[in-house]
């Protein structure tokens, strides 16, 4: 059986390395280009230096077994959560008034580049990842 720990820190990675996927997206679409998209380039990059820095404290705390790195872990990944939710509200809205009105002229925004697919796939695993962090904090499954 796999600690709780363990699986926090692989769905952890590979919600990152899905996350890293979309940010590229958004990048090679002219991402930080202002006309470009809707996305605060501020934002985008705050949420993936938070993910990033939420699991080396991670690491720090599988290394060392302190649990105060795992609750300043969840901690992060509550603030990761919800400049999450902010964006992909906003990749939400765009999407659905490009839906409506397809022939309406609208700029070509860099995150609509972003399919379904790949964002509820990564909200999915950045669920996952916040549950099984809590878990192995409060030390179920240890």
């Amino acid at each position: 059986m796999i600690p709780v720990a363990i699986a926090a820190l692989v769905v952890w990675l590979i919600t990152v390395g899905v996350g890293s996927y979309m940010v590229r997206l958004w990048l090679g679409n002219g991402g930080l280009t202002r006309d470009s998209s809707h996305f605060p380039p501020a934002r985008v990059f705050t949420h993936l230096g938070l993910a990033v820095a939420g699991l080396i404290v991670w690491i720090l705390h599988l290394a060392t077994g302190l649990t105060l790195l795992a609750w300043i872990a969840f901690a992060d990944l509550v603030l990761v959560a919800l400049l999450g939710g902010l964006l992909v509200n906003r990749w939400r809205v765009d999407g659905r008034a490009a839906m409506a009105d397809p022939g309406a002229s609208r700029p070509d925004l860099a995150e609509q580049h972003i399919s379904r697919p790949p964002v509820v796939l990564h909200g999915v695993l950045a669920s996952a990842t916040l549950i099984l962090v809590l878990l192995a904090a409060l030390g179920v499954g240890t």
